[in-house]
């Protein structure tokens, strides 16, 4: 549970969410939390499958898992190191009131982050109080709109480019298009700026990518 610590980091290579800038900023910005090495950081993970193997059926389940990062690689991504906290069933998904199911799980978070909860170390022969920090979500794009309350929808369902998006409704169809909205992420001087035939006829990308985001913001957006 120290390994995250513990480890020897090479500059430049990533093998681990320890060595990212997010873990990084999240230690500089909470130095009493990650002082104590046994403090736990999570991921929380959750995604829609059909227990009963018909899509026809509308029946539909939720299972939460919670993974420990400070694990090393070979062993936070296996089965047995995964914690199901729940698992939400019903005859539909639960769309935007997913949040009051989730509210069980997210007291005990609260109050592990907050106050902690006295745990045996069994290696050190000690007692200490742990605490805990959600770090990161893990889902798909509707998962994520679900879990965040950000509308993935739209003309506004990118959390990243969020207005500065290029995306357009359909005449037709009536619904929103992101239709070749990534060339303007090419750098300025590529020839499929200038194409004006095999993307939109008769259209040159001017319009450079929109500013990256602060470390703090994608923290948030976690």
């Amino acid at each position: 549970m120290t390994w995250h610590q513990s480890h020897h980091a090479v500059d430049g290579v990533m093998v681990h969410p320890s060595s990212g800038e997010a873990w990084k900023h999240f230690n500089s910005m909470h130095p009493h939390f990650s002082v104590e090495s046994r403090n736990v950081r999570l991921g929380l993970c959750t995604d829609r499958f059909n227990p009963f193997g018909s899509f026809a059926a509308s029946y539909s389940c939720w299972p939460v898992i919670l993974t420990v990062y400070n694990l090393p690689p070979g062993m936070c991504m296996r089965s047995e190191f995964m914690i199901l906290s729940m698992a939400i069933p019903g005859p539909s998904s639960p769309g935007q009131n997913i949040d009051v199911c989730l509210r069980p799980l997210i007291d005990e978070l609260t109050q592990l982050w907050s106050s902690g909860a006295l745990t045996y170390d069994i290696s050190r022969k000690q007692n200490f109080v742990m605490r805990a920090a959600l770090i990161w979500t893990i889902n798909d794009f509707p998962a994520y709109g679900m879990l965040s309350g950000w509308s993935t929808h739209g003309k506004l369902a990118c959390p990243y480019c969020m207005k500065n998006n290029k995306a357009f409704t359909l005449t037709n169809g009536g619904k929103a298009s992101f239709f070749y909205c990534h060339r303007r992420f090419l750098p300025h001087n590529h020839r499929y700026r200038k194409d004006r035939k095999d993307f939109f006829v008769g259209r040159v990308e001017n319009n450079v990518a929109p500013s990256r985001l602060p470390v703090k913001n994608c923290l948030m957006l976690c």
